[in-house]
């Protein structure tokens, strides 16, 4: 395949073993209980096998062996970078790159050792290839970092080798993942794919896990086109943009989802008819109605539908956190003890941040107030930071930002680190007026003031509050703003890392 260079086999140490009974010797010496040391013996060792002299016959049971011994300490480890804030701590961020490499060298040892035999022996290498490969994706959605270009690069390859030899739709039993049942090369490339076009970075922790586990039982319903039906009914989207580039003739160009799609359809008429997600099979992580949102978020964005390009650009200044949007929006210091801030210091900072000195040239604010915000730029309606030049943040996450004409408050989506060492984010910002408030819980037998944010839309209420205020539904709130409000939050219509957006009827 001249369009993709494998990368060139890592020569770090020999290997430690030649045969399975020395690498069940070696395994057994090895520090088992501790998964971090052991992660990077595995590496090591996977690294060692892929660059050894040994043949393909005598790497493929080992590279099998150091696969399934890496599958619990892999399990293990995961939560250590899942959705974690970015940028992640240095050791969770090592973690990652370990978990991330592991899959992914096993794929490349997979696919290089694969045409050393005869096409009727290669559906288990190539198996292996793709299953490791699309774990190796995973992982960079799990930690919400950019996927490198190779990966898809040889996922195409294995698609590629797979259909000229005849095996991509061969069933195979993999025992380290014997819940997925019977699976082919097809289905497991069709899952990787699934997940990059959903725009998964826009997912919370829940939403991906719930949307996997459904693509994983619908991945071998997707077929792959040259180029799409004619039928009026059929929904094939482009793989053109998983490649980046033009995809090489006489690979596939188009997935075709319409099996796909009538799932997701029915999926959400048996919810709204009052089937549960855990009936289902969609998991017990979100409630009916968080699921019904999810799979239409799912077809909408495997509609592939040509919306109109973000343009904007310029800076972008942030506010982040509660009670600095309640301070920006309200003029106000939620608590009175709070320190001015009419230094020539904070001048200079307001006027980097904002593009004027003066606190009161902000909408509804007051002189002598310290609202700290992060510089962000705005590029084709995303917003871009270098990864240390403020705090860790993890999305969807609130914030807000002011101008001379306006003050808005939205939702930071899609927050990932990208490959050249920025976090890149979508700002999604609420269409209508919004009015800061307060209102008052108890926490640990002492009162406390809450800010909260009201928002009327299309005649309804919202009440946009901090996910540590513990609001339950049903429960009528009094809430302090300009003019005293009552609500009574009736539904959950948003999650996020640090807010919680409620439908409310007003009392």
């Amino acid at each position: 395949m001249h369009w993709l260079d494998l990368p060139p086999p890592r020569k770090t140490i020999p290997p430690a073993f030649n045969n399975n009974g020395a690498a069940r010797e070696w395994l057994s010496a090895q520090p088992q209980a501790d998964p971090l040391q052991m992660q990077n013996l595995l590496l090591r060792q996977i690294e060692s096998l892929d660059a050894s002299d040994l043949s393909a016959a005598e790497k493929l049971p080992l590279l099998d062996f150091l696969r399934s011994a890496a599958v619990p300490v892999q399990e293990i480890l995961e939560p250590r970078f899942l959705r974690k804030a970015l940028p992640m701590a240095a050791t969770d961020q090592q973690i990652f790159e370990n978990s991330q490499q592991i899959w992914t060298q096993l794929g490349v040892a997979y696919f290089r050792i694969a045409p050393h035999f005869a096409p009727a022996e290669r559906l288990l290498p190539l198996h292996r290839a793709a299953s490791s490969l699309r774990l190796a994706e995973y992982c960079h959605l799990l930690a919400a970092q950019e996927c490198p270009p190779l990966l898809d690069q040889l996922l195409f390859a294995v698609l590629a080798q797979s259909e000229q030899i005849g095996v991509l739709r061969e069933s195979l039993t993999d025992p380290d993942f014997r819940q997925l049942g019977v699976s082919n090369i097809a289905g497991h490339i069709a899952w990787a794919f699934l997940l990059r076009l959903i725009d998964p970075y826009k997912l919370g922790v829940h939403q991906l896990a719930v949307a996997n586990r459904a693509i994983s039982r619908w991945r071998e319903l997707a077929g792959f086109q040259e180029m799409p039906d004619s039928d009026p009914k059929s929904r094939a989207i482009p793989l053109t943009t998983l490649l980046g580039k033009t995809i090489p003739e006489g690979l596939p160009k188009w997935l075709d989802i319409r099996a796909i799609d009538r799932k997701i359809r029915h999926r959400l008429e048996a919810l709204q008819a009052g089937e549960s997600p855990e009936a289902l099979k969609l998991g017990h992580e979100l409630s009916s109605a968080g699921c019904i949102r999810l799979l239409h978020d799912l077809r909408e964005a495997l509609s592939q539908r040509n919306k109109t390009p973000n343009t904007e650009i310029g800076e972008l200044p942030l506010v982040f956190g509660a009670e600095n949007i309640y301070t920006l929006l309200a003029g106000k210091q939620l608590n009175s003890q709070g320190l001015g801030a009419g230094s020539a210091v904070l001048a200079h900072q307001r006027m980097a941040m904002f593009g004027f000195d003066r606190v009161s040239q902000l909408p509804n604010a007051v002189r002598n107030l310290n609202i700290p915000a992060e510089a962000w730029t705005l590029l084709d309606g995303l917003a871009l930071r270098p990864a240390e030049a403020g705090d860790r943040h993890a999305s969807p996450t609130l914030i807000a930002t002011s101008n001379e004409k306006e003050t808005r408050l939205g939702v930071l989506l899609g927050l990932r680190h990208s490959l050249d060492g920025a976090l890149r984010a979508q700002p999604s910002w609420f269409p209508d007026t919004i009015t800061a408030g307060v209102i008052e819980r108890q926490v640990a037998g002492r009162a406390q003031r809450v800010p909260v944010f009201i928002m009327n839309h299309d005649g309804r209420f919202y009440l946009i509050a901090p996910a540590t205020a513990t609001i339950k539904l049903d429960v009528g709130l009094t809430i302090e703003t300009p003019k005293r409000r009552h609500l009574t939050p009736t539904e959950v219509s948003e999650r996020g890392t640090d807010f919680v957006r409620y439908l409310c009827h007003s009392a």
